[in-house]
């Protein structure tokens, strides 16, 4: 079973839809059952609330139910029990690694690092960006490129 957790600053917009997308994506080509995909925040100012609207509504457009997830915290355990922690950005990233005391089995990535289209780039902040189409499309390119990615390796 490969375990992946994704990760962003409160756990409330593009991890979540993240962790949904991907499950459904899974899904879809029937590999759910190999996968164990969380998400978490680098900060607590989210803690316990539930996914922001505009991401449940578009979520509940595509018939994915997030209705159950609240905002968890980063925690020193997560190392050990992920495969991949995937940040949607930079600061993720190197919040991940300030918080691990670094990343000794390379575990710590971005997710528009599996890209070619938009590889090394970061996935679009909806909180400051109000363009929640533009995330979903950055999560969508970045989960296949994951997966292609994990499919080769």
């Amino acid at each position: 079973m490969i375990k992946v957790l994704f990760v962003c600053h409160g756990n409330i917009c593009r991890s979540p839809m993240a962790e949904f997308l991907f499950k459904e994506y899974l899904k879809e080509k029937g590999a759910a059952d190999g996968f164990y995909i969380e998400s978490a925040a680098t900060s607590a100012e989210e803690l316990d609330n539930p996914v922001y609207p505009p991401v449940k509504r578009m979520l509940d457009g595509l018939k994915i139910d997030c209705s159950k997830k609240r905002a968890r915290l980063l925690l020193s355990s997560d190392y050990d029990k992920f495969d991949y922690l995937i940040g949607m950005d930079e600061k993720n990233v190197r919040n991940m690694k300030n918080f691990f005391g670094g990343d000794k089995d390379g575990k710590i990535y971005k997710l528009l690092d599996f890209t070619t289209e938009n590889g090394g780039k970061e996935v679009a902040d909806p909180w400051y960006t109000g363009d929640f189409e533009r995330t979903k499309r950055d999560v969508l390119l970045g989960i296949d490129g994951f997966y292609k990615y994990i499919v080769k390796n």
